[in-house]
């Protein structure tokens, strides 16, 4: 597909990543770790911009038991785009 998927591939990596913050940052928040405030900008757009696709996911696979798949089909299904276009 050239250099647009190529492009496209590189900002669903950074996506990823971005969603693997969202993960760490649910486990650590579950304990009484408050972040400093200076965080709190870069923690509300990692929620920002991962929430609307973990919900979409949570909305046709709810929480099993209080454990939330919906990442790893995310992760999935960004890895299968990305194999394809780039």
């Amino acid at each position: 597909m050239g250099s647009a998927g190529c492009f496209i591939s590189a900002a669903l990596g950074v996506y990823t990543y971005i969603l693997f913050a969202r993960i760490i940052l649910s486990w650590v928040t579950m304990t009484s770790w408050t972040p400093p405030a200076a965080l709190a900008p870069v923690i509300g757009f990692i929620y920002d911009v991962t929430e609307p696709v973990m919900g979409f996911f949570r909305r046709i696979i709810p929480p099993i038991g209080g454990l939330d798949i919906s990442p790893i089909l995310i992760f999935i299904m960004l890895s299968i785009i990305r194999s394809q276009i780039c």
